[in-house]
């Protein structure tokens, strides 16, 4: 679940283009680490509400699109579900491109590996572990993503084929910052009333060779339904502050 801090090195990989377009190698591979006040992934904590620690690596091939990846970060709510483990690793690959001009796209496979996460053990879950395909088209700053689970959804039973709609923008403003925008919606198949929408206005801005980032996210997710133990609603409307260093 890695999409919040993505975000970022996304951005910061765009504004690059802009300067070194031409520059850019056959093979490239970079390397991420960061924090946040908090992990969230579609509007929802995975880390208790709490400070997380994340970092990845990325390559691409520049000629044809194709790119692969992996990400780490510490989370909670496998734990808090009745389960084991504490730590979130996604494998992804896919292609990326241009349809037409001024017109991107970007396909392909996301895996959500749980490590020792045993929710397949405990009754009412599912395993956690999750594959999803998905496919985003884009032009200018706009965007608009669509991801299909393959398999069961985040330890949800029987949510295979739940979807998440993702549309946003990212518009570039003075002095380097850019505004980030977002409004998603996730259907949880067969557990209707575990689907919910999300929101984000944020604003990415780097300094000193490290991407900041300041949102306010929030959800319109069923209070009684996403809790910690201690009942904490882990969809609540908060400030999330994060940082990324890329290299």
């Amino acid at each position: 679940m890695k999409k919040i801090v993505l975000a970022v090195g996304l951005l910061a990989g765009a504004q690059g283009l802009v300067y070194a377009e031409d520059a850019k190698p056959e093979h490239e591979v970079s390397f991420n680490v960061g924090a946040a006040s908090e992990y969230r992934y579609r509007g929802i904590s995975q880390s208790r509400l709490d400070p997380a620690l994340q970092g990845g690596a990325d390559y691409t091939h520049n000629p044809t699109g194709l790119y692969a990846g992996t990400w780490l970060s510490t989370i909670k709510w496998t734990k808090d579900a009745g389960g084991g483990g504490d730590i979130e690793w996604d494998l992804y690959f896919g292609k990326k491109g241009e349809i037409a001009k001024d017109w991107s796209y970007d396909v392909g496979v996301l895996n959500y590996i749980y490590p020792s996460n045993g929710l397949g053990k405990v009754a009412g879950f599912a395993n956690a572990n999750t594959s999803e395909i998905y496919g985003q088209i884009g032009t200018g700053p706009f965007y608009a993503k669509y991801s299909h689970s393959v398999t069961n959804l985040f330890g949800f039973v029987n949510s295979k084929n739940s979807g998440y709609l993702d549309v946003g923008a990212n518009v570039e403003l003075a002095d380097g910052y850019v505004m980030n925008l977002h409004a998603g919606r996730q259907i949880v198949k067969n557990n209707g009333a575990y689907s919910y929408t999300d929101f984000k206005f944020g604003v990415t801005k780097e300094f000193y060779g490290v991407a900041f980032s300041l949102a306010l996210i929030g959800t319109n997710a069923e209070k009684a339904l996403y809790v910690t133990p201690a009942g904490k609603f882990t969809g609540k409307t908060t400030l999330l502050l994060t940082a990324v260093k890329s290299f």
